[in-house]
């Protein structure tokens, strides 16, 4: 079983090398790196390139947009969505294989437990461990959500649904995931963590970005749309 690492990015050499490093690092090596530059001026492409990466680039707005192209390009079986700010475990494809894919019911998507690797504060913390409370307690009760920050796909389902939709800006994440629910089972795991930074909170303070997350969800959960000033 082949994975292929699609992760979108623009302007990311602060953090695509760490995030490009844990992958480099992972203990199965059945792996490809897809890198989707939506024409950076630094030196993302270079640096992604220089760790193996296959890099495509995309002028299109949008993360949906930048999610299909890099599985258009993709041949594993196994589609794992990421931010360049992400990092994984030495043994987070073993984790997967063996318990998302070894199982009698077959998954066609899984999202994981997020932690930030360079929080200090302790409300930073809090809030991220309560967001995985929400959306493991949203999943069990049948709202399919996503954390956002890395998912996976089964290549088979991620195409019979149609992939991501281009029309949104934001929450394509919970758009697709719900869609792929339809078909197969998708799954929050607890047990296996994928770790991100937490520069948004920083950027932004957390009550702004709670609050922001929490008003572009209510406008995808009730009129199927994106937040317009999400990304001001």
């Amino acid at each position: 079983m082949k994975f292929s690492f699609i992760i979108p990015a623009k302007n990311e050499e602060g953090y695509i090398g760490e995030c490009l490093e844990s992958i480099k690092a992972q203990k199965n090596k059945n792996y490809e790196i897809i890198v989707v530059d939506s024409y950076s001026n630094d030196n993302t492409a270079k640096i992604a390139s220089r760790y193996g990466a296959k890099v495509v680039f995309e002028k299109r707005k949008g993360p949906a947009v930048a999610r299909n192209t890099g599985a258009e390009k993709a041949t594993g079986d196994v589609l794992v969505f990421a931010d360049a700010d992400v990092r994984f475990s030495r043994d987070f494809i073993d984790e997967i294989e063996i318990r998302f894919f070894n199982r009698p019911i077959k998954l066609g998507g899984a999202i994981f437990r997020l932690e930030t690797y360079d929080a200090k504060s302790s409300s930073v913390k809090a809030a991220y461990k309560f967001a995985n409370v929400l959306v493991n307690l949203s999943n069990r009760l049948g709202i399919v959500m996503t954390l956002g920050s890395c998912f996976v796909f089964e290549k088979g389902v991620f195409n019979a649904v149609g992939g991501f939709n281009h029309e949104l800006l934001t929450n394509e994440d919970h758009d697709i995931a719900r869609r792929v629910a339809k078909e197969k089972h998708v799954r929050y795991f607890s047990d296996i963590t994928v770790y991100t930074s937490s520069r948004r909170v920083a950027k932004r303070g957390i009550f702004r970005m709670v609050m922001t997350y929490a008003k572009s969800t209510l406008v995808y959960f009730l009129k199927h749309k994106s937040l317009k000033d999400y990304w001001d």
